[in-house]
């Protein structure tokens, strides 16, 4: 599996819920030399998606180009945007942190230190939608980064730390 293409970190990032909410890991996955992950006690699967991409993006060096791979609808709506349609996140800004319905919006420190990171870095960060838990044919990022994030995942719910990975590596 290619990690890089020539100027871009293909990276995936994932999380796990064991309960909604229950004991959750996160986890960024870019290749065996360069992956972290970690754990909630109790957090929701979108905390741990969102907690997965504010890791990788903290890792990064500030001009590097990356390509997030993702199976999270919500992340990559909430920070990117899908066909044509900006990110949920300008519009929750302008209303003052409210969804469409007037809620708070849900993990909005998180969302909001993501997409300043994403607003000031040098570097590109684009998402990439890829499907989830496929046994034959899968996307190997996230199959690595889903490994990762529910092994963290039963680390927290069995009260031990979860396995750190060594971090980003280049």
């Amino acid at each position: 599996m290619t990690t890089t293409t020539a100027s871009t970190v293909i990276a995936a990032t994932d999380g796990s819920a064991l309960g909604n909410p229950g004991p959750a890991g996160w986890a960024y996955y870019i290749d065996e030399g360069s992956w972290a992950a970690g754990s909630f006690t109790r957090a929701t699967n979108n905390a741990a998606e969102l907690q997965a991409v504010l890791e990788l993006l903290r890792a990064l060096p500030g001009d590097v180009d990356v390509q997030i791979r993702a199976d999270s609808q919500y992340v990559i709506n909430a920070l990117y945007g899908t066909g044509g349609r900006k990110a949920w996140v300008h519009g929750w800004k302008r209303k003052g942190w409210k969804t469409a319905s007037g809620t708070p919006v849900a993990n909005r420190e998180v969302i909001a230190e993501i997409a300043d990171r994403m607003a000031t870095r040098p570097g590109r960060t684009e998402f990439v939608w890829v499907r989830a838990h496929q046994a034959r044919g899968g996307d190997p990022w996230n199959e690595a980064a889903d490994a990762r994030a529910f092994e963290a995942a039963k680390a927290a719910q069995a009260g031990r730390p979860a396995a750190a990975g060594p971090g980003y590596r280049r």
